[in-house]
């Protein structure tokens, strides 16, 4: 017996979505590790966002589909975030307002010391934006490693193009006072003298056998596939609530 028109139809679109957003997937789940910093979380977000897109699929009017989908997979990671905070009170932004570009990120230099000091400071890197409150982390992810332009930025996150770009600045001003911070701790730890274990306030211990677990991570970015070649670490960072199943969650400073 041969398949009714409506099953043709579902079957066509079904097809359709998947040839759509299939290939973003990648930078769904990136976005939702990065805000949720949880991957069972990330996980159950993307499958949400998903399905709520295959839902609204037929009021996709052809535009770019990747900002469309991450801006889905944002309001769904807020949705729960409200879900789960109720009425509590937020922190209210900072007052940072300048801008501050971001030093060693010069392309020179192929030694192996340089590397190695490249791939150590990448790590740090990442683990400082990790720490940043949600709101700077989600347009620093957008910008750097999604490679979206601002208005797109602006429309999966429902702000003016001008916040936009008030937020990165301001993130980037912290993550470079972050990263200063790492720097001036380095070059105490290089003096012979010292044998103390260096690493940030409230960061995870990044060498093996010192402290803690071993949380150090490769550069952040994307792979071959559009992956971060490593995800970043799920603890550490700004304040977390946690849940009665175990997982973790982090109040955004402003929605």
């Amino acid at each position: 017996m041969g398949e009714s028109a409506y099953e043709q139809d579902e079957a066509g679109r079904s097809r359709r979505f998947q040839a759509l957003a299939l290939p973003h997937l990648d930078a769904a789940y990136n976005l939702a590790r990065w805000l949720s910093r949880n991957q069972g979380d990330a996980e159950d977000i993307v499958q949400e966002a998903f399905l709520r897109a295959f839902r609204f699929f037929d009021a996709f009017r052809g535009d770019e589909a990747r900002p469309w989908l991450l801006a889905i997979v944002r309001r769904v990671w807020y949705d729960e975030w409200r879900r789960r905070a109720g009425a509590e009170e937020v922190a209210p932004f900072d007052e940072l307002r300048d801008d501050a570009p971001l030093e060693g990120w010069e392309t020179g230099g192929v030694d192996p010391e340089t590397l190695a000091i490249r791939a150590e400071d990448a790590r740090h890197v990442q683990d400082a934006l990790r720490r940043l409150p949600v709101e700077y982390r989600e347009v620093l992810v957008l910008r750097e490693l999604e490679e979206l332009g601002y208005r797109e930025i602006a429309a999966i996150a429902d702000l003016p193009v001008g916040t936009v770009m008030s937020r990165l600045a301001r993130g980037r001003r912290r993550l470079a006072t972050l990263l200063a911070a790492y720097r001036g701790e380095r070059g105490a730890a290089s003096e012979p003298a010292s044998e103390s274990v260096v690493r940030a306030p409230g960061c995870a211990d990044d060498r093996a056998g010192v402290g803690g677990s071993n949380q150090a991570r490769r550069p952040s970015g994307r792979g071959s596939g559009g992956r971060f070649r490593e995800e970043p670490a799920a603890d550490g960072g700004a304040p977390l609530r946690s849940r009665t199943d175990g997982r973790t969650t982090e109040a955004p400073d402003e929605l």
